[in-house]
């Protein structure tokens, strides 16, 4: 009896995002182990599980809506059950999963490869059922439209390895399994080889390791397909771990390479979601280029996933505000230890010794503490981080030692379930329960990665503790407080987390809460103006310092857009 060819459909998908998501972390760790390019920072394993991660649980979002609609009468089967998602529903869902995922420079990558597929397979011609031809033709546009979303393309890269397993994928002619086994052997060679065509691997004795991730999701694909496991899958890729010296004789470094970042790249890697036209974001794409390398510039129908490595992160995100509303933002400072790879003097797989991670509630204050060299989550009013984020954030540190800033008494709880989950993981976690940016920013100032961690940690929970914190802030609702009935619209003034001043005016309101938090005493007084400030607001209330209190010092911040019109920090 023949074989039936084999096809690609919403369940393949289905089964494709659970194969790769449980091969990529098997692999996760050993392809961080190699992770030298863009930047030696160890994490492309983890950055590609956390993009096809998010990706697989929209595809199975899908299927639980078809699932549940199923059980309901009135589905478009005669015996009302539904028939479940089709082809293009679950690509888009992939696509668009792994799009609001993306993770660093790979994981941004990984996602435009995932829509560029959707974008053949989810077509308005596109068949229920897609054949080896029309596989091959969405791996075609796969690696074409990841090449294009990126800046600069540097050749030995998984740019390099997408475009092989295209090529080779487009000179089958059979069914799906024959397309995916040509993918994976094309794919596999080009990742062989691309030592020759990269200088900084070959001196790394290392393949990439993007490309070694695509192949990996690559050879997940052939086994959900054809029911094997393709040669090389279950043991480690060529030249994962052998010096590439002993296997190749490499050529003078290619042309292509000739973007690649020299020695003390940019300090920051900074990623954002984007809601913009495509217009705006044409203009984004030249200002971030001029700021920056490493630039990816992934998605489309407003929605955009935005990674670039900068020494500005503010002017990045200021970028980014003036295309659109970016949000989900987060700035890794990569550290002396973290530099591009043209300049990094240590193994991918060494760890800083230690890092800061924290919480802030504005674009302004991510920026601030990312070039106080804290790795920065930010929480955006009504969207705090899930311990999952944080605990994401602590492993992008990739230190042996980490401080947690939460900045929010809400989420102290948030932040300890993150610190104990990586606690099992080897990274020694210090909580310092800060209840505000600005007693975090107290503790970073006394940071000293070079003193012991206990002293380190004493003399920052020290500096948060003894700064009074204070926030002004517009009432949404009428509300019984501690200083009486406010009404919506009111201005607040809260000292220490509860209400002490109702008021009309922002400034007034402010004016009222310094002196009553200066009263005690202080020495020096932290501003974080917000976006929703009156534009003296910060002049007076420096005025008021110098005037009224003798030897108390005022630096101010601008915060964005950060939930409250202004935060106030006296130590």
């Amino acid at each position: 009896m023949p074989q039936v060819p084999q096809t690609f459909d919403a369940l393949a998908v289905r089964a494709w995002c659970g194969l790769a998501l449980d091969a990529l972390g098997r692999a996760r760790e050993e392809i961080d182990a190699i992770n030298v390019y863009p930047v030696a920072d160890g994490d492309t394993g983890t950055n590609l599980y956390l993009t096809l991660e998010s990706a697989a649980t929209a595809v199975e979002a899908v299927f639980a809506g078809h699932e549940a609609r199923g059980a309901d009468p009135g589905g478009t089967h005669p015996d009302g059950t539904d028939p479940g998602p089709t082809l293009a529903d679950a690509v888009r869902a992939m696509a668009h999963g792994a799009l609001i995922g993306a993770r660093g420079n790979s994981g941004t990558i990984l996602a435009q490869l995932l829509r560029g597929m959707a974008q053949v397979l989810a077509g308005d011609d596109a068949p229920p059922h897609a054949d080896g031809r029309g596989l091959g033709l969405a791996l075609r546009h796969a690696a074409d439209s990841a090449r294009q979303a990126v800046a600069h393309p540097v050749e030995g890269t998984v740019l390099t390895v997408a475009s092989a397993a295209a090529d080779a994928a487009g000179s089958v002619d059979g069914d799906c399994g024959a397309v995916a086994r040509a993918a994976h052997e094309g794919a596999r060679a080009a990742l062989a080889e691309t030592p020759d065509r990269l200088e900084v691997l070959r001196r790394a004795g290392v393949v990439d390791a993007g490309g070694r991730g695509l192949v990996t999701v690559l050879a997940a694909l052939v086994e959900t397909l054809t029911g094997e496991t393709p040669r090389g899958a279950a043991a480690r890729e060529p030249g994962l771990h052998a010096r590439v010296d002993a296997v190749h004789t490499p050529p003078e470094p290619c042309a292509d390479t000739a973007d690649a970042p020299g020695p003390g790249g940019p300090a920051f890697e900074v990623i954002y979601l984007l809601e913009a036209e495509d217009a705006a974001v044409a203009r984004l794409r030249e200002r971030l280029d001029a700021l920056g390398d490493s630039l990816v510039v992934v998605g489309g129908d407003g929605l955009w996933n935005v990674h670039v490595h900068v020494d500005d992160a503010g002017a990045a995100v200021e970028a980014g505000v003036e295309a659109g509303r970016p949000y989900r933002i987060r700035i890794t400072h990569f550290g002396a230890g973290d530099a591009h790879a043209g300049g990094a003097e240590r193994t991918p797989a060494e760890r800083v010794q230690r890092a800061v991670v924290a919480v802030v509630p504005g674009e302004g204050l991510a920026a601030l503490y990312a070039e106080a060299g804290a790795t920065a989550v930010l929480a955006r009013p009504g969207e705090p981080p899930a311990s999952g984020e944080l605990v994401q954030a602590v492993r992008r540190a990739h230190a042996r030692e980490v401080v947690l800033l939460p900045n929010d008494a809400e989420l102290r709880h948030t932040a300890a379930a993150a610190a104990e989950q990586v606690r099992a993981e080897g990274v020694r976690v210090a909580l310092i329960p800060t209840r505000s940016a600005v007693q975090g920013i107290a503790a970073l100032a006394v940071h000293e990665p070079e003193r012991r961690f206990d002293e380190d940690v004493v003399a920052m929970t020290s500096a948060a503790g003894a700064t009074r914190y204070a926030e002004v802030t517009v009432a949404e609702r009428q509300s019984w407080t501690m200083a009486g009935i406010c009404q919506a619209g009111d201005v607040l003034g809260l000292v220490d987390g509860d209400v002490a001043v109702i008021g009309q005016d922002v400034t007034d309101t402010a004016l009222a809460v310094l002196d009553r938090m200066l009263a005690a005493g202080g020495e020096l007084v932290t501003l974080v103006v917000g976006d929703g400030a009156p534009q003296s607001v910060a002049e007076r209330l420096e005025a008021r310092v110098r005037e009224g209190y003798l030897a108390v010092d005022t630096v101010a911040y601008h915060g964005g857009r950060q939930g409250s019109v202004l935060l106030i920090g006296v130590e």
